[in-house]
């Protein structure tokens, strides 16, 4: 299993957290995803076939880009 953190700027609410949680549960082999208005951060367990490239271009797909990336 990886693990992998992102600092979501575009997060401002609940709805954002709910809308990140359900679009990136939906990739195969996504284990868990955690995310937090307060802080801005997401947390992903995943194993094959889900990449961190994979992970990234989704968020970047529903508008939620992670800092940096």
């Amino acid at each position: 299993m990886n693990t992998v953190r992102y600092q979501i700027p575009g997060i401002s609410c609940n709805h954002c957290v709910h809308t990140i949680k359900s679009e990136i549960s939906e990739l195969a082999g996504v284990e868990s995803v955690e995310a937090s208005a307060e802080t801005k951060e997401i947390t992903i367990v995943f194993d094959a076939p889900a990449s961190e490239e994979a992970i990234i271009a989704l968020l970047k797909e529903i508008n939620y880009p992670p800092a940096g990336k």
